[in-house]
């Protein structure tokens, strides 16, 4: 956590809301020491960003004033243990019913990708799939990206893992991602580079299905 004296205009403002709750402008100014315009200007650029939202709030007199908290994506800005608990939850699961029920749940979590993310799929060429995929492994937090090697290979490159603490000692969560993309593309896929045992990043070779 920054000192008070490194957080900037607009984190200071976001940690005032996540502290204090919903605040007015007014009362963001005051302890800044800012002009009221210069709050404004960061509370525009924080809603274009959409971390923080407005409600109207109607006073028995004077003039409604807005209202503002932080959103939902505002979150993802502090702190959390989510990957730590997970870990906790899965090695209490292994020593009460053992390793082979922590991979079924794993396994689970596989078809339960795939049932969620083949409809978009569906009537499309394998570099549709591939870049469809990209965009699914984006939205869950991969920073993936892809090249076309030729008309019957691509390659997959993911530059961060959002479950790594758990791949780290779990290699079966790896090994349901690439069964889940084999599923999904139809393709042959292999990877090369694995994050989890020690890669820079994960990489993976993507061929139409039945090219050597």
């Amino acid at each position: 956590m920054k000192s008070d004296l490194d957080l900037s205009t607009r984190e200071k403002i976001v940690q005032m809301l996540k502290t204090t709750g919903p605040l007015t402008a007014k009362e963001i100014t005051e302890p800044l020491g800012i002009t009221g315009m210069a709050v404004r200007r960061h509370i525009i650029k924080l809603e274009q960003d959409l971390l923080i939202e407005s409600t109207t709030l109607r006073k028995p007199m004077g003039r409604p004033v807005a209202v503002y908290r932080l959103t939902k994506q505002a979150q993802d800005l502090f702190p959390t243990r989510y990957g730590s608990v997970a870990l906790d939850l899965l090695g209490e699961l292994e020593l009460e019913s053992g390793s082979v029920v922590v991979n079924g749940l794993f396994d689970r979590r596989k078809d339960s990708l795939v049932r969620r993310y083949q409809g978009r799929m569906q009537g499309k060429d394998l570099e549709a799939k591939v870049a469809v995929l990209t965009e699914i492994q984006n939205e869950n937090g991969y920073m993936a990206a892809f090249e076309k090697v030729d008309d019957e290979e691509y390659v997959l490159t993911e530059n961060n893992c959002p479950i790594l603490q758990i791949a780290d000692k779990y290699n079966h969560a790896c090994s349901c991602e690439l069964k889940l993309f084999e599923t999904l593309l139809g393709a042959d896929v292999k990877r090369t580079d694995c994050l989890a045992e020690g890669g820079g990043k994960c990489i993976y070779r993507i061929k139409a299905a039945g090219i050597n």
